[in-house]
């Protein structure tokens, strides 16, 4: 591992003024160590904001909720109001990982994490993402990439934050020490592959993440999360499902189907949202819903097997959503 300096910093305009030459930030570093073991990254200065206390808390405001990026996932899977008014949030963040990195892990960094593929992760391949020209997934190991978009770069978005924040259209805040303050829709957060391959994120190099904003939920909203992976607890997951369901009565207004672990970026299904929209919630509408959510994949050679989890995933997390089934006890976490 490459030696470094280490900028610790106690307010917001530390951080910032931290930030460059190559500086990157540390916050939960549980992301951030494997990657500098792996020497993906070697930074020659780490920014530590882990004790800027202005960036942590979760804020109730009369348009929802503003969390801190440096909040840590089991604060936010424990906190009562998001329990009872943003349950696909606790959920997603209390299934995510271990109870240890849950209390270790933040929102931010939850959000900002590397992209899952072992050919990236691994020192032994230089693919796209490192700035070369082939990608190894498509002939070789690619039973946990992706379904969907996956024609540049398969591997998977990693972030369970993501998937409930994307279905309830949250917002990133951003800080420049230049620039001041943007926001930016979570939908516009990530960059996809063909986009340019290398790159996460719309984060400019001198800007920190320092908040997430979610708007209050419509009357009648309810919400769930599920993770499906290859074992029962403890795990990536190989396919996640977030359901949003604005409801008037037993009939659904609005819905929002969310997918983790199924494209580069956490995919949203209208296909899906349609199939819902001004219908009862029911085992059919609920099975079609799942069943439209998978116009459009492209499996690879190795996992097929998704284009028939998502459908029972999805599925089962609308009717958990909607109050008709319980949790399941298949999924994982």
């Amino acid at each position: 591992m490459k030696q470094f300096t280490l900028a610790d910093c106690t307010t917001e305009s530390a951080a910032l003024s931290q930030l460059n030459g190559g500086a990157v930030v540390k916050a939960g570093g549980v992301d951030l160590l494997d990657l500098m073991k792996s020497g993906l990254i070697a930074p020659s200065r780490l920014v530590n904001i882990r004790n800027i206390s202005g960036m942590n808390g979760i804020q109730s405001t009369p348009d929802g909720l503003k969390i801190g990026a440096l909040t840590t996932l089991a604060e936010i899977s424990e906190n009562p109001e998001i329990k009872s008014q943003y349950a696909i949030l606790s959920d997603a963040c209390g299934h995510a990982a271990t109870p240890h990195i849950r209390n270790m892990a933040t929102l931010g960094g939850n959000l900002l994490q590397q992209n899952r593929c072992w050919y990236f992760r691994s020192d032994d391949f230089a693919c796209l993402k490192k700035g070369k020209d082939v990608c190894f997934a498509f002939d070789g190991l690619n039973q946990y990439h992706a379904i969907f978009d996956n024609g540049t770069c398969p591997s998977v978005a990693p972030s369970s934050a993501a998937v409930a924040l994307l279905g309830l259209n949250a917002n990133v805040e951003l800080s420049s020490a230049k620039r001041g303050k943007r926001t930016v829709a979570l939908k516009d957060f990530y960059v996809k592959p063909e986009v340019n391959p290398m790159t996460r994120t719309v984060i400019q190099p001198d800007e920190l993440l320092t908040a997430v904003t979610v708007p209050k939920p419509a009357s009648g909203t309810r919400s769930a999360y599920q993770k499906y992976g290859d074992k029962k607890s403890f795990d990536w997951a190989i396919a996640d499902a977030g359901v949003v369901l604005e409801m008037n009565g037993n009939i659904c207004r609005k819905a929002a189907i969310v997918m983790g672990a199924a494209s580069p970026v956490v995919r949203r299904s209208p296909e899906a949202e349609a199939v819902l929209q001004g219908k009862p919630i029911t085992e059919e509408t609920a099975r079609a819903a799942g069943k439209a959510a998978m116009q459009g994949a492209q499996p690879l050679s190795m996992n097929g097997y998704k284009v028939q989890l998502f459908p029972v995933a999805i599925y089962r997390t609308i009717l958990l959503a909607a109050g008709q089934m319980g949790r399941d006890p298949s999924a994982a976490g």
